[in-house]
């Protein structure tokens, strides 16, 4: 059983939705779930916001955030996940915003991606450095490692 699949089985047991906030990935994450027959018992929207004024926008990720640390950083990805709990009716999200490549600089070399995943108890962020493998190559390890963080936090939430 691939993870979306594992994703469906225990969002629909435990009855909980899932959200997500997207930039480098462009939707995959959301595909990735909306792939499946069935899925609408678990899946209740997706945000893709890939500039600053969508993530402000949609999300109400705060413009200082984006000003004081940048779009790739752990606080914004808070906020990104916070903001699609908010603006949805699931009751877990994920959030994905990095550099796909190609691109980068010293302080945010590219595969630089930052997490964030929110239920209404707590968010949690982390950073993954998947390195200069390429476009296609990173934002596909960053779909895997979103869904990877969907489960696990789902795995925690109470039946």
């Amino acid at each position: 059983m691939n993870i979306a699949a594992e994703l469906l089985a225990l969002s629909v047991k435990k009855q909980i939705m899932l959200t997500c906030a997207e930039s480098c990935t462009g939707g995959m994450v959301a595909a990735a779930l909306t792939d499946l027959p069935g899925s609408s018992a678990m899946f209740d929207r997706g945000f893709v916001t890939y500039t600053n004024q969508a993530k402000m926008d949609l999300l109400g990720v705060p413009e200082q955030a984006l000003i004081d640390f940048g779009a790739v950083s752990e606080p914004v990805a808070a906020a990104m996940a916070e903001g699609a709990l908010n603006g949805s009716e699931a009751a877990l999200a994920v959030s994905i915003t990095g550099i796909a490549g190609p691109g980068g600089s010293e302080h945010k070399p590219e595969g630089r991606v930052c997490f964030g995943v929110a239920s209404r108890r707590r968010t949690a962020t982390q950073t993954i450095e998947f390195g200069p493998q390429g476009r296609d190559a990173v934002r596909r390890a960053a779909r895997d490692h979103a869904l990877a963080l969907l489960l696990e936090e789902l795995q925690k939430l109470p039946d």
